[in-house]
C-alpha cells in the first residue's frame, strides 16, 4: 500500500484566464488512520465550471478555495483502510474528495462518503448523469421550469454533463427539447444520440440577431422554459424569443467566469414577459437528492438516459483539463481518472 499521496493545490488565485501556474503538485507522507476513520482511493476526479468562481477571492455562495489547500471536487473511489465499521475495505464510494489520488475522512461526520452500487450504474457516472450535475438538471428542470407537456425548453450547454440531462429530463415529460452547443459534432450529437428535437451551434453566430433568428426558426412556438449555463448573448437571444410568463433556472454563467462583468442587453423583457428566474445551488436543496437520484439511476441502469465522459488519464493532467473543461474543449462529463 502507497505511503504517500499526490496531490494539486491552488498556488496563486488567477487574474482573468486560469493559468498552469496558478496550480503546484506537492506530494505527502499518508498519516496512520485514527478511530473513525476512513482512506479512500479516488478512481475518478470531477472537474466542474463551479471550480473556477472559487478559485477567486470574492464573494459568492461558496468559501474561497484556500490557498496551498487540495483544490476542491467530487470523486469516486475504494475504500482501501477503514477504521469505521460502517465502511468495510471494498466498499466503492462517492464525496467531495479532492484533486489527489487518497483522501481520509472522519466517517463518523454523516454525509462525507457515501457507498454506491456499481452493480448497474458504472462508477464514474456517479459524478456525472448520477451525481451533482443529474440532480442539478433535475432541480432546475423539475422544480424551477416544470414544463408542461408541448411546452418548450432551451438549454445552453446541451452537451455538456448539466445540459445533457436537461434536454433528456425534459423530453420525457412531453416537452420540446432544444439544444444550444458550440460546434457541429456537439450539435449533431445532441440531436441524433441525445433526441433532442433541436440544436443551435451558436459558433455560427457573431451576433444576438443571427442567433435569436436562429431560435425562431427552432423554437416557432416561443421559449417557455431555460435553463442557464452560460449567459452572455447567449440569454440575451433567449430573452428576445421567451414567451409570457417563461421560467428560466439560473444554474452557471460560464462566459464570466475569467471574472468579467455579464451585461445584459434587455432586462426588460424580464419584465415584459412576467419572467420567472431563479437562480440555485443544488447543494442547498438535499431534500429532493433521493427523488432526484432515483429518477437518475432507473434511467441510467436502463439506457434510457445517455451520457458522454471526456477522460482525462491521471492527476497531472487535472489542470489542463479544467483549462480545456472552461474554453468548451471537453465532450460531456470532464472527469481524470485517477488509477
Amino acid at each position: 500500500m502507497s505511503t504517500t499521496n499526490h496531490q494539486i493545490v491552488l498556488a496563486s488565485r488567477p487574474t482573468g484566464e486560469v493559468k498552469p501556474d496558478n496550480f503546484r503538485l506537492v506530494e505527502v507522507a499518508l498519516a496512520p488512520l485514527a478511530e473513525g476513520q476512513v482512506r479512500v482511493r479516488n478512481h475518478y476526479l470531477s472537474l466542474d465550471p463551479y471550480m473556477r468562481g472559487r478559485m477567486n477571492d470574492s464573494k459568492s455562495y461558496a468559501a474561497s478555495q484556500a490557498l496551498d489547500e487540495v483544490m476542491i471536487g467530487g470523486t469516486v473511489g475504494e475504500v482501501i483502510e477503514s477504521k469505521n465499521t460502517n465502511f468495510a475495505v471494498g466498499d466503492k464510494v462517492v464525496g467531495m474528495g479532492g484533486w489527489q489520488e487518497y483522501v481520509t475522512v472522519d466517517a463518523t461526520q454523516r454525509g462525507v462518503l457515501s457507498k454506491v452500487d456499481t452493480t448497474h450504474i458504472p462508477l464514474s457516472a456517479y459524478l456525472g448523469a448520477v451525481g451533482m450535475p443529474g440532480v442539478t438538471a433535475w432541480y432546475g428542470l423539475v422544480k424551477i421550469i416544470n414544463p408542461k407537456a408541448g411546452e418548450t425548453v432551451v438549454v445552453s450547454a446541451a452537451s455538456g454533463a448539466v445540459g445533457s440531462a436537461v434536454g433528456q429530463l425534459a423530453k420525457a415529460r412531453g416537452a420540446r427539447a432544444v439544444g444550444i452547443a458550440g460546434g457541429a459534432d456537439k450539435c449533431r450529437y445532441v440531436v441524433e444520440e441525445l433526441g433532442f428535437d433541436a440544436c443551435i451551434d451558436y459558433k455560427q453566430h457573431a451576433d444576438v440577431k443571427s442567433l435569436s433568428a436562429a431560435l425562431k426558426a427552432a423554437c416557432p412556438n416561443g421559449i417557455d422554459g431555460y435553463f442557464e449555463n452560460v449567459g452572455g448573448m447567449i440569454l440575451d437571444a433567449v430573452l428576445l424569443r421567451a414567451n409570457a410568463f417563461s421560467r428560466v433556472a439560473m444554474c452557471g454563467m460560464i462566459s464570466g467566469y475569467d471574472g468579467q462583468p455579464i451585461p445584459m442587453a434587455a432586462p426588460q423583457l424580464i419584465l415584459v414577459n412576467r419572467m420567472k428566474v431563479e437562480g440555485f445551488i443544488v447543494s442547498e436543496h438535499m431534500e429532493v437528492w433521493p427523488e432526484a437520484l432515483k429518477e437518475l439511476g432507473t434511467l441510467v441502469a436502463t439506457g434510457k438516459l445517455k451520457y458522454r465522459e471526456t477522460v482525462a488519464q491521471g492527476l497531472a493532467s487535472a489542470p489542463e483539463a479544467f483549462m480545456g473543461l472552461l474554453k468548451g474543449k471537453n465532450f460531456g462529463k470532464q472527469l481524470v481518472k485517477l488509477v
